[in-house]
């Protein structure tokens, strides 16, 4: 409740954003879901009637456009996963500040995927495992085509390597010397190059493609 009471606040101090529901129950966001649907829903995971991954899950459905983003204090493997899985674009950890909450509302509206640190560096670290060792090169009498690697712009690989380090876009802006605007439209081109929707796919993907150090 005391989220939920920040979440408000913050909303409610940002002239640009307006709260159209809140819930405190899994059953209470499901039933959210039958209203209009929302440019942005962020939902906790610890309801004390259930899963808010049910609540992610059933907006998938409901809500296909909206951007679900996850505030929560569970940072394990499990829940982040899952909470992906099911369709979450951000994943963030509870903070004690509410103050951020208003930007990254924005940040996720408008193409981005917020992420705590310590959840990309968690992820990082997984895909690093699970990612499949190289195949042997083979020759032209093979009739194999080599692997296409997405073409990105020095400036999108940057923003690329930053992302992959767990940096924020506005951090990212500051270390760049760009607005966030500019930071987030080439997040964007990089997702479509690399033809994912979120951090933790392109981050992935980069892995595979061999895109990172």
């Amino acid at each position: 409740m005391d989220f939920l009471n920040a979440l408000v606040g913050a909303v409610a101090d940002a002239a640009d954003l307006v709260l159209a529901g809140s819930a405190s129950t899994r059953r209470a966001g499901l039933e959210l879901l039958e209203q209009a649907a929302c440019d942005v829903l962020v939902v906790d995971l610890g309801l004390p009637d259930g899963s808010g991954i049910d609540v992610i899950r059933a907006a998938g459905l409901k809500w296909p456009a909206c951007a679900v983003m996850v505030s929560t204090n569970f940072g394990d493997e499990l829940h982040v996963m899952r909470s992906i899985e099911a369709g979450a674009a951000g994943y963030l950890l509870k903070h004690a500040e509410p103050a951020g909450l208003a930007e990254e509302i924005r940040s996720i509206h408008q193409g981005g995927s917020p992420i705590s640190p310590l959840i990309a560096r968690q992820m990082l670290t997984r895909f690093r495992h699970l990612s499949p060792a190289p195949a042997p090169a083979q020759g032209v009498a093979d009739g194999a085509e080599p692997a296409l690697r997405a073409q990105l712009s020095p400036r999108e690989q940057e923003v690329l390597e930053l992302i992959t380090k767990g940096f924020t876009t506005d951090e990212i802006a500051a270390l760049m010397g760009v607005s966030s605007h500019t930071v987030l439209t080439f997040i964007r081109r990089t997702y479509r190059k690399l033809k994912v929707n979120s951090r933790a796919e392109a981050i992935y993907e980069a892995r595979a493609q061999g895109l990172l150090g």
